[in-house]
């Protein structure tokens, strides 16, 4: 009984989605929606994993399968299913299920860090802040907590509901998620002090001030850590050093130049802080798979 019942919940789910996707468009892409940070997704292929910016999140597969990849170690999560992204992180995730009959669906919800404090704070036992662990959890979406991602979807219908309604069914799926396996895991992102939320801070460092060289000693005092402890934890955390992360975000940065602005390789590199052309070029192409020049080329056809 359990299982039809879920079953059914998950035809539900996946309904809901594609008809307010048909809605958008019916072409396949990232739709946002009158719900703020609440964004679907449609792919009628599979993808290759490509690189992007995760921000704190709950990403859910409504159907189909994605794998992201995160330094060495591969994540995958499918039809009900959610990644739980806890902090700012670069990764390269690609969709693993998917046709044009039965297309991977999909919503992306970024927490809102002040809602998730204030669902908290109310408990009369709130899980604790777990010390260590990965940035990118898998959780299961079933029972109320998939109830509540529905009923946030069918919001859409009501236009005049959402600025009321929105954040009290954002607060009953915080509550669902810290009252689950990872909910020490979650709270993280929003206790104050928690060593996720100091590398956060210097996360914000890295991202903020992008084309310049800032030393781990820096970093290290912005997360109120030594720098030893600051780099053991970082790697812990994110499975990048700082190095690492940064450049990753350099040339996250630099791609979305050249798209957007339509800038030169040589300009966008400068831009995010590299000072050598060749140089870029060459951890482009490893990042990406191809030149900048060609990479940008082949992105322009499919956007």
């Amino acid at each position: 009984m359990a299982a039809r019942s879920g079953g059914r919940r998950a035809d539900v789910v996946k309904q809901s989605i594609a008809r307010h996707i048909d809605a958008i468009s019916r072409e396949d892409g990232f739709f946002d929606t009158a719900i703020e940070g609440l964004t679907l997704t449609r792919s009628s292929t599979e993808t290759l994993p490509h690189p992007i910016l995760y921000k704190p999140a709950l990403c859910v597969v409504a159907q189909g399968a994605k794998r992201s990849l995160l330094d060495e170690d591969a994540i995958a999560y499918a039809e009900m299913q959610a990644l739980v992204v806890t902090v700012e992180m670069p990764v390269r995730g690609g969709v693993t299920r998917a046709s044009k009959a039965t297309p991977y669906l999909g919503l992306i919800l970024e927490f809102d860090l002040r809602l998730l404090r204030e669902v908290l704070e109310e408990f009369d036992d709130p899980p604790k802040p777990a010390g260590e662990g990965p940035a990118l959890l898998v959780h299961d979406i079933g029972g109320p907590l998939a109830d509540s991602v529905l009923r946030l979807v069918n919001l859409l219908d009501t236009p005049a509901a959402i600025p009321v309604l929105a954040k009290s069914v954002m607060r009953e799926i915080y509550f669902w998620l810290l009252s689950g396996p990872h909910g020490a895991s979650i709270s993280r992102l929003a206790s104050p002090d928690s060593r996720t939320e100091r590398l956060s801070k210097a996360i914000h460092l890295l991202r903020d001030d992008l084309a310049r060289a800032i030393s781990v000693e820096e970093l290290a005092s912005a997360a109120k850590m030594s720098p030893s402890s600051f780099h053991q934890h970082f790697k812990a955390l994110t499975s990048l050093t700082p190095l690492q992360y940064q450049k990753q975000l350099r040339l996250l940065e630099a791609r979305r130049l050249m798209l957007a602005d339509a800038v030169t390789a040589t300009t966008a590199a400068y831009r995010v802080g590299y000072e050598s052309p060749s140089q870029f070029s060459r951890e482009y192409s490893r990042m990406f798979g191809a030149p900048p020049r060609r990479d940008v080329a082949v992105m322009r056809t499919i956007a």
